[in-house]
């Protein structure tokens, strides 16, 4: 019996979170179906985010090369098509098609995200977040005259594929075995022996608005500590729209006009961390002494892969309660923030992703300020918590355990396609956008 063609489109050589799943999956899928089937792998790009991953991380994704197709066409029709993008990108260009997405941040999705959703015979998100939306939005499509021509819902199956995290890549490392690389001796000569960390980017949208809630998280956190004798400081590792100097210059001007919100000239320190790092140096960064909790004041998530990584160092996190990442993260371990869902703000709005009439959580500040403040002055008190958290994630969200639930998932795939549709000379591939 001839192996099935499967034909993988993804941002699989690029440096950004679509980039990381996009690996995980093929990686997972590889392993899985190696012997079955002939798999390729169409590479596309994510918006600005850097290209070339792949080569400069050889040791752990060579085995990737030789499935590249190096022309980006196809000369044949595959049996099994896996897109992996946003969903208003899907195109059923095989005879079996799943779309592969994070999914959505905010409580309703664009309607052409569920057009996309509905041209794939199974999809994948990330979180139960994302398939509880994507189930729940609904769209009336009028005519001129006011009528309904047509209603838009979700039509085709979609599952939860959660982003499983690598144990090789992400684990306890004891300060004595830390490599002093240059990341790590840059965060030893920090004078602070606590420090909060910060992971994610810092996207478009007005004070408060952005959807990391990048800006509102750094204000209350120089509010709680403004003028106390004794200070943590704040490691934000984060980037714009790149890593590029200007983009390292413009979030020091961002960070420095937000400290002037702040009434007071004793404030703690902040540290910028800027630009592509190694899996082994965030490993490191996650595990350094000085690094004691993450903070997120996060405005929705697909998934939240920090989070889960991080969560893996038995140190405490305090984040948004509502979306992607309390699949993995528990109430009764982590300090998840009450709050509130609102209107989405023009500033962030994106077309045909993140839409106005959408809402998304703002987080409790008397909470996340009683939270920062509570964790630096009585530290052991969460650590207990963070360990079990750490035994959840591990023991549950793994990579081995995705790639468990992948299989599963698959089984919804025909041993033979039968389906026959027209000869495809050439098929012209999505414009992929980054969110």
């Amino acid at each position: 019996m001839s192996k099935q063609y499967c034909v993988i489109s993804c941002p699989i050589d690029t440096y950004s979170g679509y980039g990381a799943r996009s690996r995980d999956f093929v990686k997972a899928l590889y392993e899985l179906k190696k012997e079955e089937w002939e798999i390729e792998i169409l590479a596309q790009r994510w918006g600005a985010t850097p290209w070339n991953y792949i080569k400069e991380n050889s040791k752990d994704w060579s085995f990737l090369e030789p499935h590249i197709n190096k022309t980006g066409q196809l000369t044949r029709q595959p049996d099994v098509w896996i897109q992996i993008t946003v969903p208003n990108e899907f195109q059923p260009v095989g005879k079996f098609n799943i779309g592969v997405t994070a999914g959505i941040e905010t409580t309703v999705c664009h309607a052409s995200w569920l057009d996309g959703l509905n041209r794939m015979n199974l999809n994948l998100v990330s979180s139960e977040h994302a398939k509880t939306v994507f189930k729940n939005s609904f769209f009336e499509e009028k005519n001129q005259q006011g009528q309904t021509i047509r209603q838009i819902k979700l039509e085709k199956p979609v599952e939860v594929l959660f982003e499983g995290v690598d144990l090789d890549k992400y684990f306890i490392v004891e300060e004595k075995d830390l490599s002093k690389t240059e990341l790590v001796k840059s965060l030893d000569s920090i004078k602070e022996s606590f420090c909060y960390l910060f992971v994610g980017h810092w996207l478009q949208g007005e004070f408060g608005e952005d959807r990391k809630n990048v800006g509102l998280m750094l204000k209350t956190f120089l509010e709680t500590f403004k003028g106390k004798k004794n200070k943590p400081a704040l490691i934000m590792k984060t980037s714009g729209a790149g890593s590029s100097i200007m983009d390292r210059d413009e979030l020091l001007k961002k960070i420095s006009l937000i400290k002037g919100f702040v009434e007071d000239k004793d404030l703690p320190n902040v540290y910028l961390l800027h630009g592509d790092i190694q899996d082994e140096d965030i490993n490191a960064l996650y595990n350094h002494p000085k690094v004691k909790a993450m903070v997120n004041l996060t405005k929705g998530e697909g998934f939240g892969r920090p989070l889960l990584e991080f969560s893996l160092m038995k140190k405490p996190i305090i984040v948004s309660n509502w979306s992607g990442h309390i699949d993995f993260l528990s109430q009764d371990f982590c300090c998840l923030l009450s709050g509130e869902i609102k209107q989405i703000h023009p500033s962030a709005v994106v077309e045909n992703m993140l839409i106005p009439e959408s809402g998304w959580f703002s987080a409790n500040v008397g909470e996340t300020k009683f939270y920062l403040k509570d964790i630096f002055e009585d530290y052991d008190k969460y650590t207990e918590k963070a360990k079990r958290q750490a035994y959840r994630s591990k023991s549950q969200f793994s990579f081995e355990k995705m790639k468990e639930l992948l299989s599963i998932n698959l089984e919804a795939i025909p041993k033979k396609v039968e389906l026959k549709l027209p000869t495809l000379k050439k098929i012209e591939l999505p414009k992929l956008k980054k969110i």
